[in-house]
C-alpha cells in the first residue's frame, strides 16, 4: 500500500449548525463524482431522503483540504445504516474506504451511548449495509484476497484492496435482494458499544 497523504476526519454538523452546508456540499461533490459520473448512475437519484437528518462524515487531504472520501449513517427505528460509501478513485489506493467506515463505527458508539440506544442488546447496537454480493468479505469475517468493488447501499462505491489482514465482523442476514438492477446481500454488524 502506498503511503497515504495526511488528511483530515470531519463529521458534519447536526441540522442547523455553522459549516453544516458547506461541509454536506462537499459531501455530496464526492458522492456524485462517484456515483454518476464514474458509476453511470442518474443524478436525480443520488440525493435522497435521508440526506437531510442523515450524519456525513468527511475525508479531506492534507493541507488543501480537498474532500476525497465520503460515507453516511442514518439512524432508523431498529439499528444504523451505513449508507453512501465513496473515496474519489485517485485515492482508493490508500484505503480510505476502511478509514471512513471505521470513523462511522466510532460514530456510532457515541452515539448510542449518549442516546443510551441499544436498539435491542445491552452494550450492543446493530448497524448494517447493504453490499454487492462479490464483495461481502469486506465487511465480513473473511478474507478474500483479491480486488473487488464495494456496493453499498445502490452503487459501486470504490475499490477495495481486501487483502487486509482484518475484516469489521459484518455477517449476512436474510436472502440476497436486487437493488438498483445488481444482487446485494444485506450485512449487519453487532457493534460493541465499549472501544
Amino acid at each position: 500500500m502506498a503511503t497515504p497523504p495526511e488528511y483530515e476526519i470531519i463529521t458534519v454538523p447536526a441540522v442547523g449548525q455553522p459549516g453544516r452546508e458547506e461541509l454536506r456540499q462537499q459531501c455530496y461533490d464526492v458522492r456524485i463524482d462517484v456515483f454518476h459520473h464514474e458509476q453511470g448512475f442518474p443524478f436525480d437519484t443520488e440525493i435522497d431522503e435521508y440526506d437531510e437528518e442523515a450524519t456525513h462524515i468527511l475525508l479531506r487531504v492534507l493541507p488543501s483540504h480537498k474532500p476525497v472520501g465520503t460515507i453516511r449513517c442514518v439512524k432508523l427505528k431498529e439499528y444504523y445504516k451505513l449508507t453512501r460509501l465513496a473515496v474519489l478513485k485517485d485515492y482508493r489506493q490508500y484505503r480510505f474506504g476502511r478509514t471512513l467506515v471505521e470513523s462511522l463505527h466510532a460514530f456510532v458508539r457515541a452515539d448510542a451511548r449518549a442516546s443510551a440506544a441499544t436498539l435491542g442488546e445491552p452494550g450492543v447496537v446493530k448497524v448494517a449495509a447493504h453490499s454487492q454480493i462479490p464483495v461481502k468479505g469486506f465487511y465480513g469475517r473473511w478474507v478474500l484476497a483479491l480486488w473487488v468493488f464495494l456496493r453499498l447501499s445502490r452503487t459501486a462505491a470504490h475499490a477495495i484492496d481486501t487483502r487486509d489482514t482484518d475484516r469489521f465482523g459484518y455477517v449476512p442476514e436474510g436472502d440476497e435482494f436486487d437493488e438498483d438492477g445488481a444482487p446485494h446481500q444485506k450485512m449487519v454488524l453487532r457493534l460493541a458499544l465499549s472501544d
